[in-house]
């Protein structure tokens, strides 16, 4: 089985790349910058170096692929992410037709069924429909928050704060990426669904960031306070950090146009409940940076 793969350094790609390697296939690693890849990775994969913004590259690496996993690299430095995210949608699309691709995984986001108002998720959204539009069949992973977005508070979590502009008791889907690579790589390797899938990963449960705090005070043995930040003040830290105001504001509209109610459009069930715990991550993920081993 002949399987592409996008972002293979990524927080979910890197995984996905080895669990396809673990099940006996040789997948190929459309990257950037194969010296990011360690050599195990190398020697067990076809390597395809290029940038994904460059359709005729897209196309060429894809050839023959009986499965294509879509990753969508959002460029936060570049003036516009989310039309950067619609371009790269349409390589995508391109290379689907151009190669007779049969199926398509594609790691979207929960929010991308507002179709718009949600930030830098309406790029995801963009891409969903042009991946609709192929005569391929096509899942789109709904992920909910990624653990791993946690390591971007690794300094204000040394001071012993969590800084959100969300609601802080309201409730949301939170998940492993190494788990939305396990959900990917079982759809990529199975034969036996058609058509337009929407697969939700929402993790092991929903939580609140009053949830979040309290269970990582607990893995790292010491308080872990919320902040309360604005919309602006959000706003304002990105646009200091080098952020256009069309990337800073895509970036706040991620977490604005999720409140006031937002309810997935797919429910949690069994089928979108994933296993690792959020205590069971930070131990082994988060616990090392900031405490140590």
């Amino acid at each position: 089985m002949h399987i592409a793969v996008t972002t293979p350094t990524g927080h979910v790609g890197s995984h996905v790349v080895r669990l396809l390697q673990q099940a006996g296939v040789r997948p190929t690693l459309l990257v950037r910058d194969p010296t990011k890849l360690g050599d195990e990775i190398v020697n067990g994969s076809e390597i395809r170096q290029g940038d994904l913004g460059d359709p005729d590259y897209v196309t060429e690496a894809t050839r023959g692929a009986d499965a294509l996993f879509w990753v969508d690299p959002t460029d936060l430095m570049a003036d516009d992410p989310n039309e950067v995210s619609r371009r790269l949608g349409r390589h995508a699309a391109r290379a689907v037709l151009a190669n007779r691709i049969p199926r398509v995984v594609f790691q979207s986001s929960v929010g991308a069924e507002k179709r718009g108002g949600a930030g830098l998720i309406d790029g995801l959204a963009d891409i969903e429909e042009r991946l609709d539009e192929t005569d391929a069949d096509v899942t789109h992973l709904r992920c909910g928050y990624f653990f791993s977005n946690l390591l971007g508070n690794l300094d204000p979590l040394r001071e012993g704060t969590l800084p959100t502009t969300m609601a802080v008791d309201a409730a949301m889907p939170w998940v492993d990426p190494r788990d939305i690579a396990a959900v990917a790589v079982a759809r990529l390797l199975s034969t036996d669904w058609s058509g337009r899938v929407v697969q939700a990963v929402h993790g092991p449960a929903d939580l609140a960031f009053t949830e979040v705090a309290a269970i990582l005070s607990d893995v790292l043995g010491r308080r872990v306070a919320l902040r309360e930040t604005t919309d602006d003040e959000q706003r304002a830290g990105l646009l200091a950090a080098g952020l256009s105001e069309t990337a800073a504001s895509g970036v706040v509209g991620m977490t604005s146009g999720m409140r006031d109610g937002f309810v997935p459009e797919q429910p949690r069930s069994a089928l979108t409940t994933t296993p690792t715990t959020l205590a069971e991550w930070a131990t082994s993920q988060l616990r090392p940076l900031l405490v140590g081993p």
